[in-house]
């Protein structure tokens, strides 16, 4: 809910105002009757909306103004004796709006609306300033999602040994994940050592992974695996891997050990094995693209990553933040808060191109904006700032409970009400998933599903 601040010695106009915006059971609503009074319940309530009248009995409206100002305050100023010159500088001194007595209704709530929403955006800038501040390369979000994925990625992180698999679209953060992992397991003082399988042929991949021998027997190249000995080898884009390629790395990821190309001694080096992908491993194996003694190899303990698109607005929030932060040390002149118009279009946009999209638009705009005090909605791509359709996350009021039961219930049809794949999809134990189902009270399966 909403919180506004009414001041105004009036005190039946006050009442009446309060009146008015409790009817719609969307506001909290709070009433002083003198400028101090108003002042000091304002710094107690931190309201997202002050309503102040220009005329009070101890001081004028403007002085409770400058005296709130420092806080950036939504105000719409309200008095019987408005003229043009005080409007402007109402207007000037920091307020929102400016209205005179009497007031239409209709016009208040349209002006509240519009100041809300400000006043909205103004504080979600300064929960990504805080964030900003405090940000590492740890996972952000606290939405049931994010928190699940934290609980996966902690729990793979201590089974040093066991092989995980991430999923999801292109520039979710996969290979963040793996890092992350690799920092929170025993193996994190050992090298990790990463690869993208789709970026190199299948011979030059084959030497990359598994090393060349030279003459007497002595390495000519010394393969990945060897190099991450005691650490973890990252494995990007495993769904591109060669088939010619796919027995020789699950005899590794067996334990048996390996040989270098051209070579004939057996070599078994203590790695961790983690691998991503963006495509379905299921699809590529049905097709016959992939080994599926491998695919069940590497997917011991799968995670999917949602695309940024599924995220709530506040690990959206909280990602913005952490990517400022991160940027803040290698573009130190550019501007590392945004406008309210520019993150309310980051916001609303769809990114297609999840994390690094996004990434990269703030790394432009911190050097477009350099000199600023801000980044604004011009230093942004033309498609974010004029997003329609598909692209725009339009605001329905929905709690996460709400959000995590619809997608649940979405999965649960999509694969037939197959609780294993469901849960598989979901990225969560089918243990949770038959929680979540009791929990939400989410239709009973068919007769003879699994």
């Amino acid at each position: 809910m909403a919180s506004i601040l009414i001041i105004d010695d009036e005190v039946a106009i006050a009442a009446a105002f309060a009146m008015f915006f409790r009817h719609d059971g969307q506001h909290v609503v709070h009433e002083a009757h003198t400028g101090t009074d108003g002042v000091d319940a304002y710094w107690r309530l931190r309201p997202d909306l002050v309503l102040l009248d220009v005329r009070l009995p101890d001081i004028t409206g403007f002085d409770v103004l400058a005296k709130i100002r420092e806080d950036d305050p939504v105000v719409i100023m309200v008095t019987a004796y408005g003229d043009v010159p005080m409007a402007v500088d109402a207007l000037h001194k920091g307020a929102e709006n400016f209205l005179t007595k009497p007031v239409d209704l209709s016009h208040l709530s349209a002006a509240a609306d519009r100041a809300l929403e400000k006043s909205h955006l103004r504080r979600m800038n300064r929960y990504v300033m805080e964030k900003r501040v405090a940000a590492s390369r740890a996972l952000v979000g606290a939405s049931p999602v994010m928190r699940e994925l934290a609980q996966q990625v902690s729990l793979l992180a201590q089974s040093d040994r066991t092989t995980g698999l991430l999923t999801g679209e292109r520039g979710s953060g996969k290979g963040r994940v793996a890092e992350l992992i690799h920092q929170q397991s025993p193996r994190a003082r050992g090298p990790f050592v990463e690869v993208n399988c789709a970026a190199l042929t299948a011979e030059s991949l084959d030497i990359e992974l598994f090393g060349e021998e030279g003459a007497g027997g002595k390495p000519a190249k010394r393969g990945l695996f060897e190099i991450a000995d005691d650490g973890t080898l990252f494995l990007d884009e495993i769904g591109d891997l060669a088939p010619q390629l796919q027995p020789k790395l699950l005899r590794a990821l067996e334990g048996r050990g390996f040989r270098r190309h051209g070579g004939a001694a057996e070599i078994v080096p203590d790695v961790r094995v983690l691998a991503a992908t963006s495509h379905d491993l299921g699809e590529e194996v049905a097709a016959g693209r992939f080994r599926e003694d491998l695919f069940y190899r590497l997917s011991v303990m799968p995670i999917r990553l949602v695309p940024l698109r599924e995220r709530s607005r506040e690990d959206v929030l909280e990602l913005i933040g952490q990517v400022l932060g991160e940027l803040a040390a290698s573009q130190p002149d550019g501007p590392t808060a945004l406008s309210e118009e520019a993150l309310d279009a980051v916001l609303r946009y769809g990114w297609p191109g999840n994390i690094r999209e996004l990434r990269n638009t703030l790394e432009r705009a911190m050097l477009l904006a350099r000199g600023a005090g801000r980044i604004e909605a011009r230093h942004l791509a033309r498609e974010i700032t004029t997003a329609s359709g598909a692209d725009v996350v339009h605001h329905t009021p929905r709690t996460l409970a709400d959000v995590e039961k619809a997608h649940i219930d979405r999965t649960l049809k999509a694969h037939h009400f197959n609780r294993t794949h469901a849960a598989r999809e979901l990225g969560i134990a089918r243990a949770t998933l038959i929680k979540k189902i009791k929990e939400y009270n989410l239709a009973d399966r068919p007769r003879g599903r699994a």
